[in-house]
Formats: C-alpha cells, structure tokens, sequence
C-alpha cells in the first residue's frame, strides 16, 4: 500500500472491526504499516484472516459478533492478551439489507406490484439499526473502557446518507445519520477523558454491499449510477486509497488533536452540490 504521508503510530493498538471489508481492510492495513498493531474483527472470520495474513505479524483475525456484547469481551480480552490495551476504535461494522431497501424511488398512488414503502416489515429496519448504531454503541462500550484513564481515539464510518438520505434506503440512511448523531454524542461525553471521537462519512465507493445497486450483470452501469456521478462535482466513483489521508490525520494525535465531534465528508464534492 502507497500512503499518502506517514505518521508514527509504533506502540498504539488498533481495534477495526468490519475490518474483512473493503474499505476497514485497507484502514487496518493504512495503520499496522504506520506501526500499529492491528485487531481485525469481523463475524466473517475468514475474511478478517485473509487480511491478517496480508498484514503480518502485527495484525490477529478475532471472530466478533459485534451485537453481541459478551462475543465483544471476549474479542476485548483475546486482543488484550496479543496486544495491550486499545488506543485507536473504528467503528467500521454495518450495512443495509435487502428487506429494509424499497424497490420504488417515489410513492405514486398507481405504485401496484413493487417492494414499497408500506411493503417493508420492521424487522428488517431493526437490523439495519441494530447493525450500524448498536454495533457501534456496543463496541464502544467495551473497547472505550480502556482508554478512560489514558486517552484514546475513536473514529466511526458515517455515510453521505447521513447529510441527505437517499431514495429507496429509508434504514441505512436513518441508521447512518445516527452514527453522526453518536458520534458528536461521544465526543462531548469523553472529551474530559482525553477521548477524541470524529466520524469519516465516505461518499459512493464500490463494495460487495452496493455492487448489485451501481452495476449489472454484464457490468454496464445502472440508472442509479447516472445519477449519482451526476450529482457528483468530479463525476467518478471513489477509490478506497481516497480515504486514507483523513484517516491517517484523525489517527494521528499531533496532527488532529484538536479535532473532535466532526462528520468529514469525503464524496468528490457530492455534499457540496446543490443539482443547479
């Protein structure tokens, strides 16, 4: 991996989780090489190992179901024994889901034989939350204790959604807008502590989770894509590598110590643009 610029991070300990992910799995390996060691969880623990392997020997793959408070401590206690302590949170765990995602972009009277809005069953709102804010309060819960007495760092992955929600995703946009909410909660709530806690809110990037949502089968871009690299000042997608510079900077206490309680958008300009 090319970074950006370099900070010393030798002798912190990270905790990712999500971290089997596209984006989390390049955050988790943007900081073991700036030195840090690096906690990958993920309930995917498969994924989170090919990452780990990538890594070296100062990442371990912790299998995390991060709903699970008890499976966090567990998690808590296997990274104390590899590493220490954590210093640094991401909160990268989360994602929609199909049965909260309706197939219709706007409600017309006539609307017959489509996923609407009044088709979609509470359940499947509840683990869009469940997955993006109760992860996120959880592990929280368990990974800030450490760093009450020594300080420490907390950095959450937020969404364009948060700042406007998008057609058809009425969960994940709520559920993301929470994440800043949280966030900003967070940072009030531990600043006496020496805790700082920002929130990275990625613009459109290709993941496994959007994949089938930006393109067809054969490939070819869909409607939805037109229309977000519409409403995109730089008219492209984001690459993961776009998103190591502010993280880097928000991890780095000497550059970014002053810094908590911020939503930092990084989409291409897509918060900016007003349509006109």
């Amino acid at each position: 991996m090319k970074l950006p610029f370099n900070i010393d991070l030798a002798g912190k300990v990270a905790v990712v989780t999500g971290a089997g992910g596209v984006i989390c799995s390049e955050f988790a390996q943007a900081l073991a090489e700036c030195g840090a060691k690096v906690a990958l969880l993920d309930i995917d623990e498969s994924a989170a190992k090919k990452v780990a392997e990538r890594i070296g020997e100062n990442a371990i793959a912790v299998k995390c179901d991060c709903l699970d408070k008890a499976d966090i401590e567990r998690a808590r206690d296997r990274v104390h024994a590899a590493f220490g302590e954590t210093d640094i949170l991401i909160n990268g765990a989360g994602g929609n889901n199909p049965r909260a995602t309706t197939d219709n972009e706007y409600m017309t009277p006539d609307t017959t034989g489509v996923k609407d809005f009044f088709s979609l069953d509470g359940s499947g709102l509840k683990f869009v939350f469940d997955l993006n804010i109760t992860s996120a309060f959880l592990v929280t819960q368990v990974f800030a204790a450490d760093m009450v007495k020594r300080g420490g760092n907390i950095i959450n992955i937020s969404s364009m959604n948060a700042f406007t929600p998008l057609t058809k995703i009425p969960a994940y946009s709520a559920a993301k807008a929470g994440i800043s909410n949280f966030t900003q909660w967070l940072a009030v709530h531990f600043a006496p502590c020496g805790i700082r806690c920002n929130a990275i809110a990625p613009g459109f990037f290709v993941t496994k989770q959007n994949k089938d949502l930006l393109f067809n089968a054969d490939g070819t871009p869909t409607p939805r894509t037109g229309k977000i690299l519409a409403a995109t000042p730089m008219r492209k997608f984001g690459e993961v590598s776009d998103l190591i510079g502010c993280l880097l900077w928000l991890a780095d206490d000497d550059a970014s110590g002053f810094v908590t309680g911020t939503v930092i958008p990084v989409d291409g300009g897509f918060s900016a643009y007003s349509g006109v």
